[in-house]
């Protein structure tokens, strides 16, 4: 078996704007788990073998961090099949786009911001030959 990324757990102001922008993305993703502890509610949001662990913010700092500057997730990116049709839904929906490249010949990218101003990449692959797909030379 090879490692992979099983998730990745981010804490955000709320829930369900979270979801909400990340379903219109990628319709395919679903709740497979989601409660309430003492202290804060939370979300598994993905696909079978892969996910987002959404918790909401329970102490909240008055300061803003700057993103690739300061410490802390700068984006999560996800694999996509069609990354116009991302963008168009997102866009429709009212979230902020900060980035469309389509420079590269081996994939698309679409930068987003959700509700919290958290960044999201989407990539869609033009090619399954890995060593294009992983070329930084462009």
């Amino acid at each position: 078996m090879s490692s992979y990324v099983e998730h990745a757990n981010i804490t955000v102001n709320n829930l369900h704007s979270t979801i909400h922008f990340l379903q219109s993305a990628m319709p395919d993703f679903k709740v497979r788990g989601e409660g309430r502890n003492q202290h804060y509610g939370w979300c598994h949001l993905g696909t079978e073998t892969s996910y987002i662990a959404l918790q909401e913010v329970v102490i909240d700092k008055a300061v803003e961090r700057i993103p690739y500057r300061q410490l802390g997730t700068n984006h999560i990116g996800f694999v996509v099949d069609d990354v116009t049709s991302v963008s168009e839904r997102l866009k429709a929906e009212g979230f902020t786009q900060i980035e469309f490249n389509e420079s590269h010949p081996s994939r698309k990218r679409a930068y987003f911001l959700d509700a919290d101003g958290i960044e999201w990449e989407f990539v869609e692959y033009l090619t399954d030959a890995m060593e294009s797909r992983n070329d930084y030379t462009l």
